[in-house]
């Protein structure tokens, strides 16, 4: 059938099938994601000792803004404090409050310092057959997560990591011990590796 210039075109029957845009994977020089690696650490901070688990390969870090929401939550945390030991010293006269209100401000005041340094401690590897995850530095601990062995990726984020963007991704296995919590990536990057790691998995238990 000919149409006239003044006619419009009859809709075609086929459906048009819209392909999502592949993401942009990492720069195999520097193994740089530009999603899994926007606005993290540039290093992992390891202990000095000579005898410290070796770290190889490419290491994924968390968000900078992980140590701005620990930063606020523990500052409320101590107001708190503060605040419930002034009113029984000063309402009611009970000054012995101040000996476990001062060793909770002493304690959580020498987490707020190591802070930085425990955030800048956290790292994950994606490599063939599992995910290897890594934190600590006095308390060094490294597991590794068979992708077959990952029965569920779950993404968790209250008031103030939305506020800033981030969340903290849970792995769960049939061990428990093995369980992984992943904290402060940033939305995106979490997304992402959720994705990624469900594919994964999936190929990994088909034998695919």
């Amino acid at each position: 059938m000919t149409t006239s210039p003044d006619q419009p075109t009859p809709a075609s029957d086929t459906p048009t099938t819209i392909e999502p845009e592949p993401r942009p994977h990492a720069d195999p020089d520097s193994g740089v994601d530009p999603v899994l690696d926007a606005g993290t650490y540039d290093g992992i901070v390891e202990p000095r000792s000579p005898h410290r688990l070796p770290l190889d390969g490419t290491w994924h870090q968390i968000s900078r803004k992980y140590v701005t929401v620990q930063l606020i939550s523990t500052g409320v945390f101590l107001a708190l404090v503060l605040a419930v030991a002034l009113v029984f010293s000063l309402v009611w006269h009970q000054v012995w409050i101040w000996i476990p209100a001062g060793i909770t401000l002493a304690i959580t005041l020498w987490t707020l310092a190591i802070l930085p340094r425990q955030a800048r401690a956290y790292g994950y590897r994606l490599r063939d057959d599992d995910l290897v995850f890594r934190r600590g530095i006095l308390w060094q601990r490294i597991v590794a997560v068979p992708y077959g062995r990952m029965q569920l990726v779950d993404i968790t984020h209250g008031p103030l990591d939305r506020g800033f963007g981030i969340a903290q991704l849970k792995l769960v296995t049939a061990a428990a011990t093995t369980a992984v919590t992943i904290p402060g990536l940033d939305q995106a990057a979490a997304e992402v590796l959720r994705d990624t790691l469900i594919a994964v998995a999936e190929t990994r238990r088909t034998g695919l």
